[in-house]
């Protein structure tokens, strides 16, 4: 059965792999990204795209309106989008902070937000984040703000699963390992991971699908390496 699934930061990467494998399943795709050139180019009928930023607070009414006037629903979230930044604590101010938090932390739960009102029962919410946000893992220098954000992320997704208990709707967080993309390449230049975008695009694809009917408020490790 086709669903309607929102995915951001679909210009590269593991957001593209996905807007790839939803729409070959015949699901509708509504995929947000501050570049929409690369979705557009694939000339697929059953995927809007237009460009969208989560740092501007306005743009989130074109997703409120077109949600409202195309699909009235809304079966899967896929926060995506991320912004990082490489740089040592010591020059990493408050706009530094701001910046990432802006993406990370305050567009997921802005994206969130505006999209919860068209969710129902077996509707799953699946947020993107990282190994470095994760208690106890390994930490690497240079990624204060962008792991923080992370970190944030996966508390918010434990909050949302209890304050929507009663809903049906699943909030799940899955922190991703090292996965061959042009982020890994900005944190950790020339370091070759184990996995590709499409590889683990397969797997967050399956478990959007399928994984809320095993899990709700979680956080899933899927990472075979470090970083």
């Amino acid at each position: 059965m086709s669903k309607h699934v929102i995915i951001t930061g679909t210009s590269r990467g593991i957001g593209f792999e996905l807007v790839k494998l939803f729409a070959q399943q015949g699901h509708e795709v509504l995929a947000l990204s501050r570049n929409e050139k690369p979705v557009q180019a694939l000339n697929l009928e059953n995927v809007t795209c237009f460009p969208f930023d989560l740092g501007n607070v306005a743009a989130y009414k074109k997703v409120d309106d077109f949600i409202h006037n195309n699909w009235q629903s809304v079966d899967i979230l896929i926060n995506n989008a991320g912004a990082l930044l490489n740089k040592p604590f010591s020059e990493t101010g408050i706009d530094d902070f701001e910046n990432v938090y802006r993406t990370n932390v305050y567009g997921v739960s802005e994206l969130t937000r505006i999209v919860l009102p068209f969710m129902k029962t077996g509707s799953h919410v699946v947020t993107i984040s990282s190994m470095g946000g994760v208690q106890g893992s390994m930490k690497f220098p240079g990624l204060a703000a962008y792991s923080s954000s992370k970190a944030a992320v996966i508390a918010l997704t434990e909050l949302l699963a209890e304050e929507y208990r009663d809903s049906g709707i699943s909030f799940n967080v899955l922190a991703l390992g090292a996965v061959q993309t042009e982020m890994l390449e900005e944190a950790f230049p020339g370091y070759q991971a184990p996995t590709t975008a499409s590889e683990m695009a397969e797997y967050i694809f399956d478990f959007s699908l399928n994984g809320n009917t095993y899990y709700n408020g979680k956080l899933l490790q899927v990472s075979n390496s470090t970083p």
